[in-house]
């Protein structure tokens, strides 16, 4: 069935469920999935197996009309699913109201813990999305730090985190849980909570533009550590954005958030990216801030991500991009590998596939001989098709640091056995 397609007048989205140890980048194979609308919970509708990579293949799922995403509405844009997943010698998980959008792919990631005799267990309920529910709005800020006072903090240059400290409530709720995630993972959580993926793709950029400047410019001056806290970034619409555990992420945000890793908003003579504040723009107005609803509209009219941000930012914004990104063995090599690539680069790819093959058997090995050839792009392909890149056999900028992140985690966990 075609997931962007009507039939008899009902949408349809798709979904697909990857399920990996508690501990990430160790697939489950043969767990077993069962999807039940929310308004139905104890009526299954699909019953799915995860393959090697611990990957189910995408259903088809019912969602509400596309036009309900498009402008404000007084009706749900997306339908809400119930996913419960069971594996031999784990822990059963169940998370609730899973977000289907009509035409768009979801994954669904869910990490399984092994299983004990008397086990704490409750569903994770994933809450409405912030431009559906009421959340708090933001609480305004200067966009610009002063770092000049004494005894603060700040960090020498734009620095990529490998890890953002994710305090999930209010600053001052010292009872709530810190998470850590990698950063780009934080980027398509919050993006996939606070704007619709059915939007145009360059207002999807001007926003996740928005979201990267912003917990960027949380991380360059410290604000939270400065303060006497633990983490980076909290996880209230009060204070930062919405970040949601175990939140449902969507192809299209995720694509392109994997395009724009390591950017954000700057202005001349600045050394810190902008604290990019923003509103819904019609529950909540928030002049001289982009508004998320706006952002939709001059997308429609054409406007490209920087004229979107400088439509609210002002003339001046531009795109700029880190001077390192933390975490990652090699950066980017300023060029596409692909068929007849040489050297040093790709080198390192078949190096790095290889090992994630360790943890990913579905991912064939390759000769380490610097030499971008039919299996080299065959394993390329096959890395891309199962963490949810277009599946071109090309090693572009998203899918290099997509094989070094997978490296870096299969690694981790390698040392800790």
């Amino acid at each position: 069935m075609d997931n962007n397609t009507t039939i008899s007048g009902t949408d349809f989205g798709s979904l697909r469920i990857s399920v990996v140890t508690n501990t990430g980048y160790t697939p489950i194979p043969n767990a077993r999935i069962q999807i039940a609308s929310s308004g139905e919970p104890d009526i299954v509708i699909e019953e799915l197996t995860t393959d090697s990579s611990g990957n189910t293949p995408s259903i088809s799922l019912q969602a509400p009309p596309l036009e309900y995403s498009m402008s404000p509405t007084d009706n749900q844009p997306y339908s809400e699913y119930n996913v419960k997943v069971f594996a031999d010698d784990y822990d059963e998980e169940i998370i609730t109201n899973i977000q289907i959008f009509s035409g768009q792919p979801a994954v669904q990631q869910v990490r399984l813990s092994p299983a004990i005799s008397s086990p704490i267990y409750s569903p994770t309920v994933i809450p409405g999305h912030t431009l559906w529910e009421f959340f708090p709005p933001k609480i305004a800020e200067s966009e610009i730090k002063d770092t000049n006072s004494s005894g603060e903090i700040v960090l020498s240059r734009v620095v990529v985190p490998e890890t953002i400290v994710v305090h999930d409530g209010v600053p001052s709720d010292d009872t709530a849980t810190n998470y850590f995630v990698p950063y780009l993972d934080y980027i398509k959580n919050v993006a996939s909570c606070e704007i619709y993926t059915t939007w145009p793709e360059e207002t999807i950029k001007a926003n996740i533009l928005a979201i990267m400047s912003f917990t960027l410019n949380r991380v360059y001056t410290e604000w939270y550590r400065n303060k006497g806290y633990d983490f980076t970034i909290t996880s209230s619409t009060a204070f930062d954005h919405k970040w949601t555990y175990n939140k449902t992420i969507y192809n299209k945000i995720s694509q392109v958030a994997d395009s724009l890793y390591g950017s954000f908003i700057a202005r001349p003579n600045v050394k810190q990216p902008i604290l990019t504040q923003y509103c819904d723009g019609k529950r909540v107005s928030c002049p001289n801030w982009m508004t998320q609803w706006g952002s939709k509209t001059l997308g429609d009219d054409g406007l490209s991500a920087i004229q979107i941000l400088r439509y609210y930012y002002g003339d001046d914004v531009y795109i700029n991009n880190a001077e390192i990104i933390s975490g990652i063995p090699a950066s980017y090599p300023g060029y596409n590998l692909t068929i007849g690539s040489t050297g040093d680069p790709v080198i390192t790819i078949q190096e790095q596939l290889n090992r994630i093959a360790r943890n990913y058997p579905a991912l064939p090995t390759v000769s380490v001989d610097g030499i971008f050839g039919n299996n080299t792009a065959n394993a390329v392909r096959s890395f891309q098709e199962i963490f949810n890149l277009p599946a071109s056999g090309i090693v572009d900028y998203p899918t290099w640091y997509k094989i070094s992140q997978i490296y870096v985690g299969v690694t981790k966990i390698g040392e800790n056995v």
